[in-house]
């Protein structure tokens, strides 16, 4: 499905003409991303010693530096959590065994909160490029990465469950190697709601730049230059002026990754949709198109995709070998009853451990409490995604079905995906002390703030690959109102929905630190839940009944993952085929 037969002589030949006027345009774009990347690169790495203080300075002159830096930070997350996904997602997908144990991690590492890898990582980091700042840079890249890499994960594991059996037929019968198939096949299939989620978990890292790049570290802040930083000081400082000027630095950087990244990525990804017919559902990208006449970036696309090609030739099949079913397998019976049982024993080697920790540490009477705020925080979760599905998934089908409006409010809600909850507290504060509402009901819409567009942005994914073969025939059928909704739109977009409605969750019990517990100066509000919990523990330095919290919060998310959300995997794998 990619474009491989660019000969290399083409992409010499285009190399070597005359320069155009789009490559001209074209270039001083280029000069000036390669030149801000190395600059900000170069000062990842100044020398840093450990009690030196960074100061930032709430002047907004300095936020063009700020965003650059920051930017460059989720990138490099971003590639990092790409990475993960690939290789998370083929090894799940395609191995039983693997998938057994790799799905439960993957559900403990989405429910962790952002601190605690932080908090295991600074110290590190820091040893590993001692005199450098190199070394509290990688800790938030880090952090940045562990807002971003999970749902890029299940988005793409879940595509590569759902690949149609007529396109895994195909593979078959042309003798496509496990390495060809991801490459040729399952990636490209997977690709418009992976770059969905790659926006969102763009946006995801700019919820949660705060805790990132202002990071505590032996009783010593350090706070890296960025947005987060400087929303930070803004906090502390109690200055809205300055809030107001982090906002419009995030809404202008968001723009710009969108036009110069996204948006072309999206335009492209185009090809890979599953139909005969584009029919009107083409995305439109004015860098793509000038890189289409650019004769040296045609030029290099062709010298690309040539050494594409000799890569997918890698771990090619030979003579009689069967190729591997996509669907996980079970390559032999007693060998998988063998790790069945050393999951059993991990499982109940961590639970005796847990259950040894409660009685010797904290006490059954504090476990009991904390189970029962782990409730408070289910009930809430459950009823947030239960209103944002019923508000988001027919708007994001609405947008999915019609590119021109897709991509009117791509930016949009990526700058709302990506609005720090706690820039919302000062006018939460005030509301709720004015008006004297209940923290326990008004503060937890804070909780899925953030979380909601995972279940927008993975839903309009799934509807802008619905075929147009399929909505034409289901037109001429004469399918309309709620029928057209129960047999064509919801079957369709039910897989996508899924796994945005797993992140969400997991999500929102994340962001029930942030929600449950809000200070605004001297005022603090505090909502009964786990999430408060946490957070007081942690103000505290009570290190045991933080672990005690967090390991409460990974049981709820497993449990709820388990007997709930894996139902709804099945199904949708049930529907897709």
């Amino acid at each position: 499905m990619f474009e491989l037969r660019n000969p290399q002589s083409r992409g010499s030949r285009l190399l070597g003409k005359t320069p155009n006027r789009w490559d001209f345009a074209l270039l001083p774009l280029v000069l000036a991303i390669l030149l801000a990347m190395a600059f900000a690169a170069a000062q990842m790495a100044r020398p840093f010693a450990m009690g030196e203080t960074l100061d930032i300075s709430l002047s907004p002159a300095y936020l063009p530096y700020y965003l650059l830096r920051t930017i460059l930070r989720m990138f490099i997350a971003l590639a990092c959590s790409l990475l993960f996904s690939f290789v998370f997602a083929a090894i799940a997908a395609k191995y039983r065994a693997a998938e057994k144990a790799m799905i439960p991690i993957l559900d403990v590492l989405q429910s962790v909160p952002i601190l605690g890898f932080q908090a295991i990582a600074i110290a590190p980091f820091i040893a590993l490029f001692p005199g450098s700042l190199l070394g509290v840079e990688c800790a938030a890249i880090f952090a940045i990465f562990t807002s971003q890499a999970w749902n890029m994960a299940f988005s793409l594991y879940q595509s590569i469950r759902n690949v149609p059996d007529e396109l895994n037929e195909a593979a078959r019968v042309f003798r496509l190697s496990g390495w060809q198939r991801f490459w040729r096949l399952e990636l490209p299939f997977a690709m418009p709601g992976l770059l969905w989620n790659m926006m969102m978990s763009m946006s995801g890292g700019w919820f949660f730049l705060v805790a990132a790049e202002a990071i505590s570290v032996a009783n010593q802040d350090i706070k890296l230059p960025g947005i987060g930083s400087y929303i930070a000081v803004a906090i502390d400082a109690k200055d809205g002026w300055a809030i107001g000027y982090a906002i419009a630095a995030m809404l202008a950087g968001i723009l710009l990754y969108d036009q110069l990244f996204f948006r072309p990525l999206l335009a492209w990804a185009d090809k890979f949709r599953f139909e005969e017919s584009q029919g009107d559902t083409a995305q439109q990208s004015w860098l793509l198109d000038w890189m289409g006449r650019s004769h040296w970036m045609r030029g290099l696309s062709a010298h690309f995709w040539t050494l594409m090609r000799g890569a997918l030739g890698w771990f090619s099949v030979r003579g009689d070998a069967a190729v591997r079913d996509t669907p996980p397998k079970a390559d032999n019976p007693r060998w998988e009853r063998v790790w069945d049982a050393v999951l059993v024993l991990a499982a109940l080697a961590a639970l005796a451990w847990l259950v040894v920790f409660v009685h010797t540490v904290v006490g059954w009477g504090e476990a009991a409490h904390v189970a029962f705020l782990g409730l408070i925080t289910l009930t809430r979760v459950l009823l947030l995604i239960a209103l944002a599905s019923l508000v988001w998934v027919p708007v994001a089908v609405w947008i999915g079905l019609r590119p021109a409006y897709s991509q009117r409010v791509q930016a949009v809600a990526q700058f709302l995906a990506a609005f720090p909850v706690n820039l919302m507290f000062p006018l939460v504060v005030y509301l709720l002390v004015t008006w004297r509402l209940n923290p326990n009901i008004w503060l937890s819409p804070l909780m899925v703030f953030g979380t909601q567009w995972y279940i927008l942005f993975n839903v309009v994914a799934g509807a802008a690959t619905i075929p147009n073969e399929l909505r034409l025939a289901a037109d001429n059928l004469g399918v309309k109102g709620w029928l057209k909704w129960k047999r064509v739109y919801l079957p369709a977009v039910f897989p996508s929905y899924v796994t945005g409605a797993i992140t969400a969750s997991g999500g929102s019990w994340n962001a029930s630190i942030v929600a449950e517990y809000v200070t605004w100066g001297k005022t603090t509000l505090v909502a009964d839940g786990l999430g408060s919990y946490i957070k007081q523990m942690t103000d505290a330095g009570d290190f045991h009944r933080i672990g005690l919290g967090i390991g409460v919060m990974c049981i709820f998310v497993m449990l709820l993952n388990r007997f709930f959300w894996r139902k709804l995997y099945l199904l949708a794998e049930d529907r897709s085929r």
